[in-house]
This record gives C-alpha cells, structure tokens and sequence, in this order.
C-alpha cells in the first residue's frame, strides 16, 4: 500500500525522491513526505493529501542534501495528518524511518519506551520503530541496531532507514511487503515497487522475507536479520518506462483497458503451438505425474483475482476433470483448511505480494499441497514461493481498479487448464487445437469489444447518477457479474450486487425498481434463455436492462423496450472464452460512470493496488 523510496547517488536528491512517490501514486495514499540527509543533519518535509501539498511545502522551504528516503502513506495507525505523515523520527531527531506495514505489538513497545523516557509526537506504530532503533544504536552501525530493534517487533512491514550517525547509509528490511533494490551506475535505489525506480535502473534486487540491504555509495550488501550475508540474484526488467505514462489516455485506466488486446497476446505468445496441438508453459516445475495424480484443485486470491479463480473452476472442471474449489485468501488462512492428498493451490496475484494471498500460499505448502502462482511480476514473492509459476505478461498496471491484468488472468487460467487437459488425458491434441486457434483469435476479439466504448458512454449518460445497479450472470459468466459489480464500486463509489441470475429470485428481485439498472450478461451460450427469463423479470418490475449479447442474436431485443433498455452487441466466441469478452464493455461502463460522476479513476478512495498487509 504504501509508497517508500529511497536514494543515494550523485543526482539531486529531491527531485529523484518525488518522481519515485509520483510514479507510486497508484497505490493509495493520504500523506507524503521526505527525509534528506546533509552534513547538517536531517531535513524533513511532510503533507497531509496528495503528493502536490507535498511540493508546494517544498517550494516554500527548499531542502538540499546528499541522500535520503521519501515515502506516501495510506493510514492504518492514526489520521492521515502532516504529523502522522512519514518520515518519523527519534527522540534526537537523528535517525529517521518510512514504513509499510504494521508493527502488531507496538502498543506494548510504545509504553516500554516511554517508561524508558522516550517521546513520542504521532499516533503511528511506525514511530516506535525510530525509537527503538534508537535505543539499539552503538557505535557497530544502523545495520546492526536495526537488527537488535527488529528481535522485539512482530507484524508484517518493509522499513528503510538513515541515521547522521552512521552517515552515508540506507538500511532496507523486509518481513512481508515489497522491497526491490535498484542497481545504477554509482547510484543506488530502494522501492517498494519496480515504477518508482524504471527512470533509472532496470536491474533490481527483490528482498525476501527477514533480509536486509546494506545500500552505500560503494555498493550493496544483503544478509538475513542475524547479519549472515545472503546471495540474491539480479533481474532485469524489461518493462520500457514509457509504458507506465498515460499515452495519450485521460486515465491510467483507460490506457490500460486499451492494452488488453497486447496484454492477451503477450501472455499467450510461445505458449501453444496450433500445429502440434500442445500447450507449453515453461515455468511451471511441476511433473507431470503429480498433475496426473491430482485428486482436488484449490484456487486462493482476493479482489478481482478471486473473480478470476472463479472463472477457473469453471475452466479447469470443464477442460481437465478435476474438482475445484475457490477460496478468498483471507479466509482461508484462519479456517484451518483440509488440504487433501495430490492437492494443487494455485494463487492468483497481479503483484505477487498480497499479504492474505501469500499466507494462504504457505499454509497449503504447510499442509503438503503442489503449488502455482498466476502472477504477473516476475521474481515477487509469490513466484519465489510457489513450486510453479505461470506469468501473466500484462506490464506494469498502474491504475488502482484492476483491467488487463484481470483479463490476462482469464487468458493464463485458461492456458493451465488446458495443459492440465493435455497432461491428464482428458482432451485430444485436435479438441485443444480447437481450443488454441480461439484463444490466437482472443486479441483481435478484444479488439472488437472495444469498440462497445461508445454505446457504453451513452449508457453512462443515462445512468451515471442512479444510486443502485445490479449485475446478473450465469454459469462461467456469473464471477463476471461480481467483477462487473466490483469495477463500479471501485471507481465510481455507486453501491452495486452482483448475482448468479438463477438467484434473483431468491432476495435481489426485492430491491428492482423504476431506479434499478439491470445489467445482464447474455451471450449465446446454453442458458441464453434462461437469461431472457430473468431479464423479463427484471422488466416485470420496472427495472431498466442493459443486455451484453452476442453479435447477430437478435432474440434479446426482441424482449426489450428500446425506451427503457439498452442491447450492446459483442464478437462471438467460444463459451469458455465469453467471460474475457464479457468483462471489456463492464469496465468501460464503470469508467465512463466514474469519469461523469467527477471521481478520481486512477486513485479511487480508501483504495490502494497491492494490499500487502492484513
């Protein structure tokens, strides 16, 4: 969630420190602020509200130095005020750290430190840290203070660290949220995500949990918390920077809901062969005895990933005969989950770093299941853990309401459910010939799609101030409904359901009014007509239909009122396929009702990209 820069090198320090928070502004922030060090000590500078506040009071009282750390927070302890802003301090004002994460027991620390005489000036758990690090401090360097501090904190947290009393020093922690260290020539960076370094660097360092980087001028040093050095691998990134600016889009959102025909491409690019009739994926480390023997299939994500694992039961039942069952990540690291013999969890993630999704992760590994990530950030910590990865290649997304990183999940999901056909002898190479020569089509059918932003503008038109709207969808369609439901919430702030339809008339059929917008998935597929059914149920009590129907099925229109309704026609495609084909023209009614409605699209309220805390 929160945003943590960190910068030594010969480049003006503020400067660098800013466009890494406003290359990080997706996440979700209330405050900002920076720490630079010179050798008169350390200058801070914080705001409440966006990263703007944070420069004007820049502006009004400039700031110089040689070094330093810089840092968005979304607030879990105390209000988002320029107080409780981070970067925090010591009682000697000496030693400053940003965090992300919560320090659980902080309360207890808090009162040990100030029966110690320690002053505290914020509500944060943050705080405590600088003081306990502060108390740690000898003359053996910030590494090792920190490491003394570190045996009294519990929690999940990233925190970067400076102190003028070890000068020329950037210490960086990890014990769950993100850390990447960048490595430039002569100069070095520390993020919590890859955007906030990409200017600069594209070879980076992901901690993993319990390590620390030693960052100087002369180079970096990795050791675990007891100071033993660990060896870590450099990766390169291979994302251009240009790809995480708007391109001419309004909104981050929109840019990337019009990448989604490259993101399916890339993601099935060197991954089937049409000729062979064969799926490859080559990071998945699995035998193909193990896939052979699996008796149950559990899908673990949060958000909109958990609406991709839905449509993956739906997929891998369909195509490779297996059992599955979809859990929210946190849910199932409390329930003390069954986790039965040739069992595979596979956890769905665009970051790789959510904290539920990566707890789940590690209590079904506990309990002796196979394990797969559908990822789409190579080297995260979800692609660490798990035995097998299958990477989704949608780029960096930076908008907050998840679009083609979705869909490429859709396109993987659909990838490893056909390789688990294919391994386990439950489809011939012709019938996943089939299947390959849709999924090549996927990308120009997205194509298509979008041309549905026009009709959808209009929709949003009409509708945008209702207070209320409704989602139906069935079989493998109904988790694009919930997707649907969720992409307005997000965005727009309009309260909105999303149902199996089959269920409408089991509670929701109570709230269709006169104000109530349906909006109904109905492709041609086997329950096309139980749709209309429910679509003139829906009509029966005054409810206006938006219809999403195959391209050249006129049986929808032909139930509805073009007064009070609206049919937005879409490619034709296979059935398994229609929930990626589904979701285009959702996201473009949620983003064209949040754009008429003033709210602020990329960076939705109390919202943030990577949940990496509880």
């Amino acid at each position: 969630m929160c945003g943590i820069i960190g910068y030594i090198g010969s480049k003006p320090v503020v400067p660098v420190l800013i466009e890494g928070l406003r290359r990080m502004e997706y996440r979700g922030y209330d405050s900002a602020g920076v720490a630079v060090v010179s050798p008169e000590g350390i200058a801070l500078r914080r705001s409440a509200g966006k990263l703007v506040n944070l420069e004007n009071a820049i502006r009004a009282e400039p700031v110089t130095g040689l070094y330093g750390v810089g840092h968005t927070r979304w607030a879990t302890h105390g209000r988002p005020t320029e107080e409780n802003a981070h970067p925090h301090r010591d009682c000697t004002g000496r030693i400053v750290v940003v965090h992300n994460g919560i320090i659980e027991n902080y309360l207890e620390l808090k009162k040990e430190l100030q029966s110690q005489g320690h002053e505290f000036r914020t509500e944060t758990d943050t705080e405590i840290v600088a003081h306990l690090v502060e108390r740690e401090m000898r003359d053996d360097g910030l590494e090792n203070a920190v490491r003394r501090a570190l045996t009294y904190m519990r929690g999940m947290f990233a925190i970067v660290l400076v102190s003028v009393e070890d000068p020329e020093k950037i210490v960086a922690v990890r014990n769950g949220p993100p850390i990447v260290v960048g490595l430039g020539k002569d100069e070095f960076f520390v993020a919590s995500d890859i955007p906030a370094i990409l200017a600069h660097t594209r070879d980076v360092v992901f901690l993993g949990d319990e390590e620390m980087a030693i960052i100087t001028r002369s180079g970096v040093a990795f050791t675990d918390y007891t100071g033993r050095a660990v060896s870590k691998t450099t990766q390169r990134v291979l994302w251009d920077p240009i790809a995480a600016e708007k391109g001419g889009h309004k909104h981050f959102m929109l840019k990337e809901i019009y990448e989604q025909p490259t993101a399916a491409r890339d993601t099935i690019l060197g991954r089937v062969s049409l000729d062979r009739g064969q799926i490859f994926l080559e990071d998945l480390n699995i035998a193909e005895a193990t896939f052979q023997a699996l008796q149950k299939v559990t899908i673990i994500a949060c958000g909109t990933s958990w609406h991709a694992g839905l449509v993956g039961k739906y997929l891998i039942e369909a195509l490779a005969q297996i059992p599955v069952e979809v859990d929210y990540g946190s849910e199932y690291r409390y329930r003390n989950p069954i986790i039965a013999s040739n069992a595979l969890a596979i956890v769905i993630t665009q970051s790789g770093e959510t904290a539920d999704t990566l707890a789940a992760l590690r209590e079904a590994k506990r309990k002796g299941a196979h394990s797969i990530a559908i990822c789409n950030v190579v080297g995260s910590m979800a692609t660490r853990e798990a035995e097998g990865t299958v990477y989704t290649h949608a780029g960096p997304e930076i908008g907050v309401a998840s679009t083609k990183a979705f869909t490429s999940q859709l396109i993987a999901l659909q990838l490893l459910a056909l390789y688990m056909a294919q391994v386990r002898g439950t489809l011939a190479p012709p019938a996943i010939r089939n299947h390959i020569g849709e999924l090549l089509q996927m990308p120009q059918t997205i194509e298509q799609a979008l041309k549905a932003s026009a009709a959808m503008e209009k929709v949003a038109e009409r509708f945008y101030n209702r207070t209320d709207f409704l989602f139906l969808g069935r079989g493998i369609n109904y988790p694009i409904a919930l997707e649907g439901a969720l992409k307005l919430k997000e965005i727009s702030y309009i309260h909105a359901e999303g149902y199996p339809a089959g269920e409408m008339k089991h509670g929701p059929i109570a709230l269709v009014d006169e104000q109530m917008p349906i909006v109904a998935l109905a492709p041609n597929d086997h329950v096309f007509e139980k749709m209309i059914g429910n679509v003139q149920e829906a009509k029966a009590r005054g409810g206006s239909v938006i219809a999403l129907t195959t391209e050249g099925d006129t049986r929808m229109a032909a139930v509805l009122d073009p007064q009070n309704d609206v049919v937005v026609s879409l490619p034709p495609t296979t059935a398994l396929l229609t929930p990626v084909v589904m979701t285009i023209p959702l996201q473009l009614l949620a983003y064209h009702i949040a754009v008429r409605r003033g709210c602020d699209v990329d960076q939705p309220r109390n919202l943030a990209k990577s949940v990496t805390v509880e």
